[in-house]
């Protein structure tokens, strides 16, 4: 039997409510529904495969916990995150993996970077990370490990965190318009504690900073002893940026500048690479 991409007869009844049900969020309501759960899949999300029990959902979000259970039950009744038998913490289902295995990435920037994260890694020893912008947040989307024996795994490939939370994030403000960037902050102000030790004017000093240094900088931000610097890919600015983490005793005052240099000249190269690799725009009309 062939599988074909039209609908059985069978099949009718559940078109029509489907239409239906594209019809109801069209409505302001339905639009408000569904910026609520593209909310809570991201704030799932932001931690992993380790997952969040209700609570951190709940102080996430802002919504009353009876909301945010009502919602989590449903998205896990349609595989959209899933419970944990033993730890009660949701995290991302399986239908939004099989979801993305028919997303087509727009740039396949991750496959693009891999040699040069890697070198990096090499040359550095430590862990190196692929942010990616994606509105008031950045995405990691790729990493690669050094060889030093004491690792700062602060993320997975997958992790999202508002702008300025992490090096690589706070790197893309720095290389954003100001008016922009302050926007950005401004909007994740009241995300930041949430999820690390600070504030929208420590961002904002440290978007200040980073201009003036030529390179993002954070210790401690959101995991105690460990430290950042991030450099903006200047092809892709302000959509992408490579970072390394390490413990704080290995970015001292020296040591961060020659691993800045070092993420400024990969971020160079890579910047000439994709430069080549992209595709061009289309022509105005």
């Amino acid at each position: 039997m062939v599988a074909t991409g039209c609908a059985a007869p069978g099949d009718a009844a559940g078109l029509r409510g489907m239409t239906r049900k594209v019809h109801a969020a069209d409505s302001p309501s339905g639009t408000q529904s569904i910026e609520r759960v593209v909310n809570m899949l991201r704030v799932v999300a932001s931690r992993g495969r380790n997952g969040m029990r209700l609570g951190d959902v709940t102080a996430a979000t802002g919504l009353p916990s009876s909301t945010c259970f009502r919602m989590l039950q449903r998205l896990e009744r349609e595989g959209m995150v899933e419970r944990h038998p033993l730890t009660r913490k949701y995290a991302l289902g399986p239908l939004l993996y099989e979801l993305g295995l028919l997303a087509r990435p727009r740039f396949y920037l991750a496959e693009r970077c891999a040699d040069a994260l890697a070198a990096l890694a090499e040359r550095t020893q430590d862990t190196v990370y692929l942010s990616e912008r994606r509105g008031l947040e950045a995405v990691c989307s790729a990493r690669a490990l050094g060889d030093y024996p004491v690792k700062a795994l602060t993320l997975d490939v997958g992790i999202r965190r508002p702008l300025g939370v992490g090096a690589g994030g706070l790197a893309i403000l720095c290389a954003l318009p100001a008016a922009e960037a302050d926007e950005i902050i401004e909007a994740n102000a009241d995300r930041f504690p949430k999820l690390s030790t600070l504030s929208a004017g420590r961002v904002r000093a440290a978007v200040a900073e980073g201009r003036e240094r030529g390179f993002a900088f954070l210790d401690a931000a959101v995991y105690p002893g460990t430290a950042a610097v991030g450099v903006a890919i200047p092809t892709l600015a302000p959509m992408a940026a490579i970072s390394v983490a390490a413990i704080s005793s290995r970015l001292d005052e020296n040591r961060r500048q020659l691993v800045a240099a070092e993420l400024q000249r990969h971020a160079r190269l890579l910047s000439r690479v994709l430069d080549t690799s992209m595709p061009a725009a289309a022509p105005k009309v």
